[in-house]
């Protein structure tokens, strides 16, 4: 039956799977208090201006790949296919611009009906951070960093690169979008249909094209690096310089783009060849335009998201695994409430306790191997009249008998 079957680009996550997808959330938001920031929760849907005015309405993810309803009040509301947009909102309405520059970690799921690829889903899910209200490069500097952190952190930082560019300032790119637009006028015949809608657009979009022949036309196309202007440049030379000084190695690419307006200067993403076509685990930029556009004062803003999908599949070899649980277990039904108390009191202590409901010592001895535990912890009649527990080691199979007033100490070591 379909209805017994996840949505089609939707995704059960199993206690293993959803283990290594909360190692990266939990890992990411740890590294980004270490850089101070702090967690921001917005909602999963907003209202549909909110990704209509930011992402532009003749963009793929406006037109194609939005899900988009209307609510009983009339409203039309959208879930969030990506969350700067929300963060922004967040801090325009939230009052945030007298406290600038503010630093704001976020996750949680995304949405965009697009074709399901491994590693790509219609429900997704991310983990980025968001520097508002600082214009200095070294900002800049500060949340890449943040981002080499992150991957280190989970063991793949030597699986990626980071690819740089500069987008320059506005007077930049209306200076190489004029070059660029005059250069693919002359290859029109050659570019596939897509880019020829792009070059009406949104020209510096064509530049980010898969298609072979759209690419084979832009290997020869000007390079917006070489239009940049005194500004710009010292601005970027600021962004390289302190990468190099906190020894982040870095390729400048100067086909790495980003198509809308709002977006400025540094332009960034942390790429892996293990994962296939989809190799992009972590993106980025600055957008000093954004607040703006959206009703803001004008605030500057730099910051990156990543797939936590797609981190998880990197990691996969060093998969998080479960911690090992004592096994409680009584050895007969007389035992049972007593066993169950001992449990409850050592996991308020803090241990991982698991208490089996049924089946005599030998199933809850095999049940304690099938779930890999480290000890079990055996309570019966001689023992509840002694104040004592067994406690046998699963690893070496040794046991010993030990006084409840001193069990819980006794436990760390299997910790």
């Amino acid at each position: 039956m379909a209805a017994l079957q996840p949505v089609r680009g939707t995704h059960d996550y199993l206690p293993d799977e959803a283990r290594s997808h909360r190692h990266v959330e939990e890992t990411a938001r740890t590294v980004a208090e270490r850089f101070g920031f702090g967690e921001i929760i917005t909602p999963i849907f907003e209202f549909t201006d909110v990704f209509a005015r930011t992402l532009g309405d003749t963009s793929d993810v406006v037109t194609k790949e939005m899900y988009t309803f209307t609510d009983r009040s009339g409203d039309s509301l959208t879930l969030r296919p990506e969350n700067t947009a929300g963060v922004a909102r967040a801090f325009i309405s939230g009052g945030l611009a007298q406290n600038v520059p503010v630093k704001l970690f976020y996750r949680g799921p995304m949405f965009r009906h697009e074709r399901p690829q491994k590693g790509r889903l219609r429900q997704f899910h991310q983990v980025g951070v968001e520097l508002i209200g600082a214009e200095n490069p070294l900002a800049d500097v500060e949340v890449i960093a943040l981002g080499s952190q992150l991957l280190n952190a989970l063991g793949v930082g030597g699986r990626t690169i980071l690819h740089l560019n500069s987008l320059g300032d506005p007077e930049s790119r209306e200076a190489y979008r004029a070059a660029l637009v005059s250069y693919l006028s002359g290859h029109r015949d050659s570019l596939s249909r897509d880019s020829l809608e792009r070059l009406e657009r949104n020209p510096l979009r064509v530049l980010d094209s898969k298609d072979e022949g759209d690419r084979a036309v832009v290997a020869g196309a000007p390079r917006l690096i070489d239009h940049l202007n005194e500004a710009s440049r010292a601005f970027f030379a600021g962004v390289t310089g302190g990468l190099e000084a906190l020894g982040i190695p870095f390729e400048i690419d100067p086909l790495l783009v980003r198509g809308l307006d709002y977006y400025g200067h540094t332009a960034f993403e942390f790429v892996t060849t293990d994962l296939g076509a989809q190799g992009t685990v972590m993106a980025g930029g600055r957008y000093d335009g954004l607040i703006r556009q959206m009703g803001g004062s004008q605030t500057p803003g730099v910051g990156w998201a990543a797939g936590v999908e797609r981190l998880a599949m990197l990691m996969a070899a060093d998969r998080v695994g479960a911690p090992r649980p004592l096994a409680m277990i009584p050895a007969g039904p007389d035992d049972e409430v007593e066993a169950l108390k001992l449990a409850h009191a050592l996991r308020q202590g803090g241990l991982f306790v698991d208490f089996g409901y049924s089946g005599n010592l030998g199933k809850r001895m095999k049940r304690a191997n099938r779930i890999n535990a480290r000890a079990a912890i055996i309570l019966g009649g001689e023992e509840r009249a002694n104040g004592t527990v067994v406690v046998r080691d699963l690893d070496s199979g040794e046991q010993e008998t030990i006084g409840l007033a001193v069990l819980e100490e006794f436990l760390v070591r299997f910790l």
